[in-house]
């Protein structure tokens, strides 16, 4: 037998990743109760994809303001940057997911956090209703 067939490496494992990827999926398509079951198993709310998308950040850039709300509950890092610096609010702002903002922000998202931010990213759609959720005015 060969390393190949016995990997020590859980993130090499075909198992784990089809997994993962089942989870991301649930995320992606907010199916809010059966990703309740995956973490309530011990999947970690800040599992991350080979992009650094986070749950929270699948489901806010794909307007699921229930999932998110169930991983800010399970302690998701609402202000983890994937690998292009994005976060979650400012992925929401982008798509004008209103719901999703507001759980995020309420939950105690950062406006600031991120390249381009949530405030820079409304600014530059003049979305003003998120400057004024964010406090940030017309600064």
């Amino acid at each position: 037998m060969n390393d190949a067939d016995n990997p020590t490496d859980p993130a090499q494992d075909p198992g784990v990743i089809e997994l993962a990827g089942r989870v991301f999926n649930l995320a992606r398509s907010g199916d809010t109760q059966a990703l309740r079951s995956y973490l309530d198993a011990g999947v970690p709310a800040n599992l991350t994809n080979d992009k650094g998308d986070t749950l929270v950040m699948l489901a806010a850039y794909h307007g699921h303001a229930e999932t998110v709300a169930l991983l800010c509950e399970r302690g998701a890092d609402l202000d983890r940057l994937n690998d292009r610096g994005q976060s979650p609010l400012a992925g929401a702002v982008f798509k004008g997911e209103d719901e999703v903002v507001r759980t995020l922000v309420e939950n105690g998202a950062d406006p600031r956090a991120g390249t381009p931010s949530a405030v820079d990213t409304a600014r530059m759609f003049a979305k003003t209703h998120y400057l004024d959720l964010f406090g940030a005015g017309q600064q």
